[in-house]
């Protein structure tokens, strides 16, 4: 039973490491940490929502190899996002930076919400106002509702 349970541990946490095969890791292990945690940062532009690191397609695996590439070079975190936005464009990123051609996709999803809970206030307040201003019917106006509704 111990057994079983660390099979299912070892398989559930490191369900990341699956994406990334042994002839991509690198020998020296700061540089492979290294990485792993820009390849954490792209994103897969085949899966979209997914990052490169955790990622099996195979273009996903090219950048992994691009990104061990530079790094071997000698290229800085930075320089290799750099260079793989240079190449790929911002939507590479999962994080894209905060520009003004990113602004609809940093604070669109909050105007969005905003926007509907303005008008779910709007349409309550009005909603409320229009119950209030109902005026009861007169005694005439009863007694002719209960005759044509036959009420006796």
């Amino acid at each position: 039973m111990k057994h079983l349970v660390a099979f299912c541990l070892t398989v559930f946490l490191s369900f990341t490491a699956w994406a990334v095969e042994p002839n991509e890791i690198l020998d020296d292990p700061a540089l492979e940490e290294r990485a792993r945690e820009i390849s954490k940062l792209l994103r897969c532009v085949v899966c979209q929502n997914e990052n490169i690191d955790s990622s099996n397609a195979p273009l996903a695996r090219d950048l992994r190899l691009v990104v061990r590439e530079r790094l071997e070079e000698g290229d800085s975190d930075e320089e290799v996002l750099a260079f793989v936005v240079q190449r790929y464009g911002e939507f590479v990123l999962l994080k894209p930076k905060v520009r003004s051609s990113t602004f609809v996709l940093w604070f669109g999803p909050a105007i969005v919400l905003l926007i509907g809970l303005t008008g779910l206030a709007i349409y309550y307040r009005n909603r409320r106002r229009a119950a209030a201003a109902v005026v009861p019917l007169s005694a005439d106006e009863e007694k002719r509702l209960k005759e044509l509704l036959g009420d006796d």
